[in-house]
């Protein structure tokens, strides 16, 4: 068997090269914080391990035509710090600084926590409420894609061989808009969801409802984006009707397992109370 190779290549042209030459046998090393587990397990075995911590673009956030470009390798402790992220996307940077222990989010990624693909990865339906867009490099150049075309089944994605995921843009908010993420865990703290929400809305000058992308994770294979559940809420000032609404388009939704953390019904129900919740806090932090 071939010695476990390590590579830290400095731009993502290097990375991009180093990915495509490996032929699939590859893994890319942002934070490390699943795939160090994965590969102590003996769940993946590699040949070569690409480390693309030193490449400038994947750990900036920029401001970009009043929204941000979030590097696929910024961690949670530096989004958490950055008060124009706070300021517009409270519920992504919620759901990002979920994930794990302070130590944890040192070190674990944007990217990683998409690409790791799994279904209740925390800072996935958040992105997708935001509408979130992926900036992926791969050999034939760069492509866009939005985060809810990534993740394709448990631990698999729609990346092609040698591509990565450079960065997220966040798209400007309009006025009076909000968002929010929540999830549910069987302890305090540390643990992996049984269900996440994340809402995002805007309302107008009345109150009413404009715009709004709903999303689910660990109630299905991927996160889902629920239309019916938008549609519950647009057009409504999101009264008691609306809300009975958006629980029974996610409760509808849902496609989940029954496991040690919680049963099919029990999912089921926490989803339509995660989302009626999520989409009080979007509509409050909407209306300042």
């Amino acid at each position: 068997m071939n010695a476990l190779t390590y590579e830290s290549p400095g731009s993502l042209d290097e990375a991009v090269k180093l990915l495509a030459a490996a032929k699939g046998n590859a893994k890319v090393l942002a934070g490390g914080t699943d795939l160090l587990v994965q590969l102590r397990m003996g769940m993946i075995k590699p040949a070569m391990i690409i480390d693309i911590k030193k490449i400038p673009e994947l750990t900036a956030i920029n401001e970009e035509n009043g929204g941000y470009r979030v590097g696929a390798s910024v961690s949670g402790a530096v989004l958490g710090e950055h008060d124009g992220m706070k300021a517009a996307w409270p519920g992504v940077v919620e759901a990002f600084e979920l994930i794990g222990s302070t130590q944890i989010q040192g070190r674990a990624s944007m990217g990683g926590n998409l690409c790791n693909g799994s279904p209740a990865a925390d800072a996935v339906p958040a992105m997708i409420a935001a509408d979130a867009v992926c900036t992926i490099a791969g050999p034939n150049g760069r492509r866009e894609a939005k985060v809810e075309d990534i993740v394709t089944g448990p631990g698999q994605t729609s990346l092609a061989n040698g591509e990565i995921v450079v960065d997220f843009l966040f798209p400007a908010r309009p006025a009076r808009s909000g968002d929010a993420y929540l999830r549910f865990i069987p302890r305090t703290e540390m643990d992996i969801a049984v269900v996440g929400a994340g809402i995002s809305l805007t309302l107008d000058d009345a109150g009413v409802c404009t715009d709004a992308r709903v999303a689910l994770g660990a109630v299905a294979p991927t996160q889902l984006l629920l239309q019916d559940g938008a549609a519950a809420l647009i057009g409504s000032k999101l009264d008691g009707a609306a809300m009975e609404k958006l629980d029974a388009a996610a409760r509808a939704a849902c496609r989940p397992i029954t496991d040690k953390r919680g049963t099919i019904e029990y999912r089921i129900k926490v989803a339509g109370v995660l989302a009626r919740r999520a989409a009080k806090i979007a509509q409050q932090r909407a209306e300042g």
